[in-house]
C-alpha cells in the first residue's frame, strides 16, 4: 500500500480510504468487521465515516470493529446531518458541531478524531462561528 501525508499534517494515510456509509444499512455488523479486517490487512489505515450514516449506526459498528486497532488507524468523521428533531440538531452551528463531535466520539469508543469535516455547507451559520467551533 502507498501512503501520503494528509495535506499539511504529519498524518500518513493510505491512498485508499475505507468508506463506511453502508454500515448499519446495507452491511451487517459482521460484514463491516470483515471489511475492516480485510482492508486493514491490505494496508488501508484511513477510514471515513459520518454521524449521518444510518443515524450514527455506522459509527457504532465501526467503534466495535476498531477495538484494539485504533492507534494504527486514521479516522475521519463528518458533521452536519440531522441527528434529532430539534432546531439545533443539524447544521454547523457551534452548538451542533461540538455536541455532534462528542456523540461521535462516544459511538466510536475513542478519545479522538483524526479528521473532522463539514459534511455539507450551512449557509445559515456565519463562517466565523463554524471555523471557531472546528478550531
Amino acid at each position: 500500500m502507498k501512503y501520503k501525508k494528509l495535506s499539511n499534517t504529519e498524518l500518513e494515510v493510505s491512498l485508499l480510504c475505507l468508506g463506511t456509509m453502508t454500515y448499519g444499512e446495507q452491511n451487517s455488523e459482521k460484514e463491516a468487521h470483515e471489511q475492516l479486517e480485510y482492508s486493514n490487512g491490505q494496508g488501508i489505515n484511513f477510514i471515513d465515516t459520518s454521524d449521518g450514516y444510518a443515524k450514527g449506526a455506522s459509527e457504532e459498528i465501526l467503534g466495535e470493529a476498531i477495538k484494539g486497532k485504533r492507534d494504527n488507524l486514521i479516522i475521519a468523521s463528518k458533521v452536519w446531518n440531522p441527528m434529532g428533531d430539534g432546531p439545533n440538531d443539524l447544521g454547523l452551528s457551534r452548538h451542533h458541531i461540538i455536541s455532534a463531535c462528542e456523540a461521535s466520539l462516544k459511538r466510536l469508543q475513542t478519545d479522538r478524531l483524526d479528521v473532522y469535516l463539514a459534511h455539507k455547507w450551512d449557509g445559515m451559520t456565519p463562517i466565523d462561528e463554524i471555523a471557531e467551533a472546528f478550531d
